[in-house]
């Protein structure tokens, strides 16, 4: 098996193959980070590049569950052994109260290399890239830090091209926006390892930064995470965007802009704030913050003083 700089090394000419026939069909429905966006309906349109051909023997993007393909840096071994899957919400289980285990998504418990907060109150966006998020790239006058999915990226590569050429850090969301948790150490490495992919076709370079769908992450999830080199990205303010989704909330874009500027005056202007990117009414809640409640941010390497990417082909 090949090592990491091998597999997802970029070739800027992109070879011609099958498109995936699945569509995007995401429902989240809580947990702190859902965006209640369903189906694009939208077609694959990243050519499958041969690089990847030569490493997986397929020919095509997966779909939303990807396969597993084994890599000789991932060292199962070194995985926790002792913690237990768990579905969301579902946190009864006394090991996941143990500070071995560390499950933000259960008990708000960070690591020591978690990026969970920053010394300006900084947006960050989840889900992308979409259509909407052309708009939000447009209206920042900050830079940010956009945690995509796999299977949007393949859908809409030039989207992503352009908020990285826009100076945005690019970090990865999984491929296919699944509560890893509940997933074997396999299909955790799957979904890692086809966004990097994915990303790394796009654009050539390879994210440093990981955030979990749902915060849903322990030291299982964390030991996997580390091993890809990336380091896991939460967040100390949620605005709860995606609840204006469903009108059952009762959710308003002035409830969001009220909770922004009450956190900002409490916290001291300090903090790191979860929004998505995927529909364009959570994009205009984005805008008006960056543009009249927020002033100068940071992008998360920036909070923490770490680096862009781990590598950069181009």
């Amino acid at each position: 098996m090949l090592g990491l700089n091998t597999i997802v090394k970029h070739h800027s000419a992109h070879n011609e193959s099958e498109e995936s026939s699945s569509q995007c069909d995401f429902r989240d429905n809580g947990g702190g980070d859902s965006t209640g966006l369903t189906a694009f309906n939208s077609p694959v349109v990243l050519p499958f590049p041969q690089w990847l051909t030569d490493f997986t023997g397929l020919t095509q993007w997966p779909g939303l569950d990807p396969p597993y393909i084994p890599l000789d840096f991932i060292n199962f071994n070194l995985v926790p052994g002792q913690i237990p899957l768990h579905l969301q919400g579902q946190c009864s289980d006394p090991r996941l109260r143990d500070l071995s285990t560390c499950s933000f998504d259960c008990f708000n418990c960070v690591a020591s290399d978690d990026a969970y907060t920053c010394p300006k109150l900084s947006q960050t966006f989840d889900d992308g890239p979409t259509p909407a998020t052309t708009k939000l790239v447009q209206n920042l006058k900050t830079k940010s830090t956009f945690f995509t999915l796999g299977v949007q990226i393949v859908r809409f590569p030039e989207v992503y091209r352009q908020t990285y050429a826009n100076g945005h850090i690019m970090g990865s969301h999984t491929w296919s926006h699944k509560f890893l948790p509940s997933m074997t150490n396999e299909q955790i490495v799957a979904q890692l390892e086809w966004s990097i992919w994915a990303m790394n076709a796009t654009s050539g370079h390879l994210p440093k930064w990981f955030r979990p769908p749902y915060g849903g992450i322990d030291n299982r999830v964390r030991s996997i995470v580390r091993q890809f080199g990336m380091q896991s990205v939460l967040w100390d303010m949620d605005t709860f965007d995606w609840k204006m989704l469903d009108s059952s909330n009762h959710r308003r874009e002035q409830d969001i802009f009220a909770d922004v500027r009450k956190f900002q005056i409490a916290n001291g202007g300090k903090g790191l704030m979860l929004e998505h990117d995927a529909i364009v009414r959570t994009v205009d809640v984005g805008i008006e913050i960056n543009r009249n409640i927020l002033g100068e941010q940071m992008t998360v390497p920036q909070c923490v003083g770490g680096i862009d990417y781990i590598k950069k082909f181009q």
